[in-house]
């Protein structure tokens, strides 16, 4: 199976690094609440028990997904300022409103932190295109202010 690689800023990588640390840290405290459940007895209708392994199970999911994301990320840098490219910070104005979105691949997209995948819609819009470039989309009249 080939894996396609996964595009992260230098921020984005630190940021699933810490994660991913805290994660593993966090191993030993997930291991006593087991062993504590545990010496309650019956296992079958131990609550603290089935959901300190439900717990277990997602921070394990989480390790081996993150794990998987570090093994296949490609830094993305922010490139020249002439046009929209990952890693690229874009301010806009959007049907009269002024918004600022960096350009980042879909494992790190966060809208309410004003981050946009490439894969996006409004990503897709972006890419290629230059500073004072206006098109529409979805309706509204869009102008690229600058990037940064």
């Amino acid at each position: 199976m080939i894996k396609k690689s996964i595009n992260l800023t230098a921020e984005g990588k630190k940021e699933l690094e810490k994660e991913l640390d805290d994660l593993i840290k966090g191993r030993p405290a997930i291991a006593d609440k087991i062993a504590t459940a545990r010496a309650f007895g019956d296992l079958s209708e131990n609550e603290e028990y089935s959901s300190a392994r439900n717990e277990q199970k997602m921070a394990e999911s989480r390790i081996l997904e993150i794990q998987d994301i570090l093994k296949n990320a490609k830094i993305i840098r922010g490139g020249k300022k002439d046009k929209v490219d990952l890693g690229a910070e874009v301010e806009l104005n959007m049907g009269g409103n002024t918004v600022t979105y960096t350009i980042v691949g879909p494992t790190e997209a966060n809208p309410l932190e004003g981050k946009i995948s490439n894969e996006s819609p409004i990503g897709k819009a972006l890419l290629g295109r230059k500073a004072e470039e206006e098109f529409e989309f979805n309706g509204k009249k869009v102008k690229i202010v600058k990037i940064k």
